[in-house]
């Protein structure tokens, strides 16, 4: 194993743009939507867990280079129609090598962020998570250069 040599390559602008979904009960979405959630805001939670998520891939990811990020957004929406959750991380910075795992990152992060304040509503009488779902993680897009 190595990490890959990109002492070569020139530094240009790196953008990724990820999302994935959670799947919860419709009565999870509404203690959510009306802000009673007892651990806290799951929203707010998932989109500062993002931000520290995509800070956090060379620590998590050995392999992948300490990157210098200049700019990480994440949303979250509540879906309704789907009784799911959907966030979207947008990472960018100048560098030599692309940022599409911090992207994952942030999106894995703030979904996990989401389950854990909800868990206690999502359990059934035995403790188990029949509903609950984190799906659909991927890359949207990446784009290199200006």
């Amino acid at each position: 194993m190595r990490q890959v040599d990109v002492s070569e390559k020139r530094v240009i602008r790196r953008e990724a743009t990820a999302q994935g979904f959670i799947r919860l009960r419709r009565s999870t979405l509404e203690l959510i939507r009306s802000g009673v959630v007892e651990k806290g805001d799951p929203v707010q939670l998932a989109q500062i867990g993002g931000v520290i998520g995509a800070k956090s891939v060379s620590s998590l990811l050995p392999l992948c280079h300490q990157l210098k990020i200049e700019s990480v957004q994440v949303s979250v929406e509540l879906l309704d129609k789907d009784s799911c959750i959907r966030v979207v991380a947008r990472v960018i910075a100048h560098e030599k090598t692309g940022v599409e795992m911090e992207a994952l990152a942030a999106v894995s992060i703030a979904l996990l962020n989401i389950w854990d304040l909800v868990k206690i509503y999502e359990k059934d009488s035995e403790g188990q998570y029949p509903e609950t779902e984190i799906f659909g993680i991927r890359v949207l897009e990446k784009v290199k250069g200006d």
